[in-house]
């Protein structure tokens, strides 16, 4: 599932491709993934209009039109953006086609339809309705340390949350915690101040790197242990096994060795 650094990547090309052109035509070939809007009227605002900027909020991402409102883009499991010009290149998924008046187009494509696609007039009342957490990449070390000191879930499901913080899945709490040494199955609330210090400083490297490494797991860093989840399952750090259990109901990868509990 696209996470905060796969979204910040889709920011980056939305913001390198699709803003300050006429929207000449909206096309919708799914309307389960839009919510609270038809396909009629986000095609009848969004027409006429021109996106000025982007916002990344966790997993969400806000473009801004030249006047309101401000389409919300949530890629579910298998989502992404492909801007193209020629219609051959339209991805075989997509779900919303938007084409500019210079004949470029931009897809959302979503393979599962497990995404969303909304309209909204204000972005905080937005994130304030969903109940969204700090943004991961945003937080501050003191407003990170009170949210994981009320949570009795594990650290990994803590960081999963998000309510608590917002921006991390699966994947990345995993790497998160293997960079930090902390056990997946750690109670949030019991971790001692110098181990949350640790954590902290590890999210924001993990988060940074991945984003510098257009969250490709080919371009991570060797001691990353994501591409070796589900590829030779040996520990970048001690050679060890990498080991997978069930935990608060999700499936972490982590070292028994550099993670011990």
């Amino acid at each position: 599932m696209p996470e905060l650094p796969d979204v910040e990547i889709f920011k980056q090309y939305f913001d390198s491709t699709a803003l300050h052109q006429e929207i000449e035509k909206v096309d919708v070939s799914s309307k389960q993934i839009l919510k609270g809007t038809t396909p009629t009227e986000l095609a009848k605002r969004l027409k006429g209009g021109s996106f000025d900027s982007t916002e990344r909020y966790g997993k969400y991402l806000f473009a801004h039109l030249h006047k309101h409102p401000i389409l919300v883009l949530h890629f579910g499991m298998t989502g992404f953006l492909k801007y193209f010009k020629d219609m051959e290149k339209d991805p075989p998924h997509d779900r919303l086609l938007i084409t500019f008046a210079g004949g470029f187009h931009l897809a959302y494509d979503s393979q599962r339809k497990l995404g969303e696609i909304r309209l909204i007039e204000n972005q905080e009342n937005f994130i304030d309705q969903e109940e969204l957490g700090p943004d991961a990449l945003k937080i501050s070390y003191r407003d990170f340390k009170d949210a994981l000191s009320g949570s009795r879930a594990s650290i990994k499901s803590a960081f999963m949350n998000q309510k608590i913080l917002a921006g991390i899945g699966n994947v990345y709490s995993d790497e998160i915690l293997f960079q930090a040494g902390i056990h997946p199955g750690d109670k949030a609330g019991s971790l001692d101040e110098k181990t949350v210090e640790k954590l902290y400083k590890s999210m924001g490297n993990v988060i940074e790197k991945a984003i510098a490494s257009r969250a490709d797991p080919g371009r991570f860093p060797k001691s990353f242990i994501i591409p070796h989840r589900h590829g030779d399952k040996k520990c970048p750090k001690c050679s060890g096994s990498i080991k997978n259990e069930k935990i608060s109901g999700r499936t972490a990868y982590f070292c028994p060795k550099c993670q011990n509990q």
